[in-house]
């Protein structure tokens, strides 16, 4: 059983990481901002929070599922 958690808790930290690189990165921006002197691109930010967050929980899992049980 701690085979099958460890490996499903590494599968949701690498879709986190990929989640939250491509809404930083690679995806067009959720929204342009035009104004008189400026034009800028406002991301992604709750997409990118959300694939921080799974990044971050199947990390602390993973390393959780590692450990030897204490006894």
């Amino acid at each position: 059983m701690r085979i099958i958690a460890l490996i499903f808790s590494i599968v949701i930290a690498a879709l986190g990481g990929v989640i939250a690189y491509r809404a930083l990165f690679l995806e067009p921006s959720a929204a342009v901002v035009i104004t008189s002197t400026d034009v800028r691109e406002v991301q992604n930010w709750w997409k990118a929070a959300g694939g921080i967050l799974m990044l971050l929980v199947g990390a602390a899992l993973a390393i959780r599922a590692a450990r030897r049980p204490s006894r």
